[in-house]
């Protein structure tokens, strides 16, 4: 194989095949700095969306963010838009408030039949993702948000390890972390809070990173799950998980060594070891202005460097073709749930110093 060659064209978009489509109309749920500074304005980007609805815990709020972000959308409380509100004014709905409230909007939107992109994770607890994929089921598309998934350099990944090009995946190192108290300065925040949160905080938030992307990569899912966690800054009291690391056992046999820490140097990096070779996307999972691909393969070893994409406009591109198209949406909710039932297991693990099956 010439590994060149392979490079080719690296960042193409690989699940396009019409650009001529009416705009997907937005409302969007939950206006924290997220949807704020990420979701909205890759929005605003886009040819294939529009932000038409914005929906917070109060119309002012919605408002003012309308009036920051020169959206021209409709303001609603959560409340009109259970009620039904504004339902002519949207075509789908972005779900981004803290993880354990995902369920009662994506309920709604299902009701309304109003097709659902739900941020990751789907739910705090399985049995509450699982609640979603049956309301959402035979009645609205439903896709969970993971933007490395429509990431061009994680999707040219996918196709080499498919394509045999590292020979059979073995080995998975994955990892991330940031300082989360600096980027949000609050030790009351809904991250730390396991009603709102799920049961951890590193693993939840960040640690499905590394194993969701292991799996869109190697096209495989969670067999078994084996962890430590450990918290000692006092504004991880409530959570187990300050820091964190995971073993996984795919079902393709590949070994997944994972970590995550949501009290460490921001960074993170994804490496697929095989029996002819390797790749590593690094940095990975973050933003930033340059990213790295690099693949070895035998003695020969090729580096690609490419300009950052926008990955939320990337996402919801992907999902507004996709759903204009009639094509088929992925990952989607049974996908999403199989992350919070490997979640659960990780934490069980780390708690009870065991080996726990998924």
């Amino acid at each position: 194989m010439d590994i060149h060659d392979a490079l080719a064209d690296f960042d193409r978009r690989d699940w396009q095949t019409e650009t001529d489509l009416d705009p997907v109309r937005f409302a969007m749920v939950g206006l924290g700095w997220w949807t704020r500074e990420e979701a909205i304005p890759a929005v605003a980007d886009s040819e294939l969306c529009e932000t038409s609805v914005l929906v917070s815990s109060d119309a002012e709020k919605a408002e003012g963010v309308a009036d920051e972000t020169d959206a021209d959308a409709r303001a609603l409380t959560y409340d009109d838009f259970h009620d039904g509100e504004a339902t002519d004014d949207y075509d789908a709905v972005y779900v981004c408030t803290p993880n354990a409230t995902h369920l009662e909007f994506a309920e709604s939107a299902a009701e309304f039949g109003k097709a659902v992109l739900c941020e990751k994770p789907m739910e705090a607890t399985a049995e509450r993702a699982r609640r979603m994929v049956e309301a959402c089921e035979d009645e609205v598309p439903l896709m969970v948000a993971y933007r490395m998934q429509t990431e061009p350099a994680i999707r040219r990944a996918r196709e080499l390890v498919a394509d045999g090009a590292l020979g059979d995946p073995v080995l998975v190192h994955g990892h991330m972390s940031q300082r989360l108290l600096e980027m949000i300065p609050d030790p009351d925040q809904w991250r730390l809070d396991p009603d709102l949160a799920g049961p951890g905080a590193s693993v939840t938030d960040l640690g499905i990173y590394p194993l969701n992307t292991a799996r869109f990569v190697l096209d495989a899912d969670p067999e078994a799950v084996s962890a430590f966690a450990r918290s000692e800054d006092e504004a991880f009291d409530d959570v187990p998980d300050e820091r964190a690391t995971f073993q996984v056992r795919f079902d393709d046999g590949t070994l997944a060594a994972c970590s995550a820490s949501q009290h460490a140097h921001e960074g993170g990096h994804l490496k697929v070891v095989g029996t002819e070779g390797e790749l590593t996307v690094e940095p990975a999972f973050m933003g930033g202005a340059f990213r790295g691909f690099a693949l070895e393969v035998g003695e020969t070893s090729a580096d690609v460097e490419y300009e950052r994409r926008d990955q939320m406009l990337e996402e919801f591109d992907y999902f507004a073709h996709q759903l204009r198209t009639g094509g088929e949406i992925l990952p989607d909710g049974r996908h999403g749930l199989v992350d919070v039932e490997a979640i659960e297991a990780v934490y069980e693990s780390a708690e009870e110093g065991s080996v726990v099956e998924v």
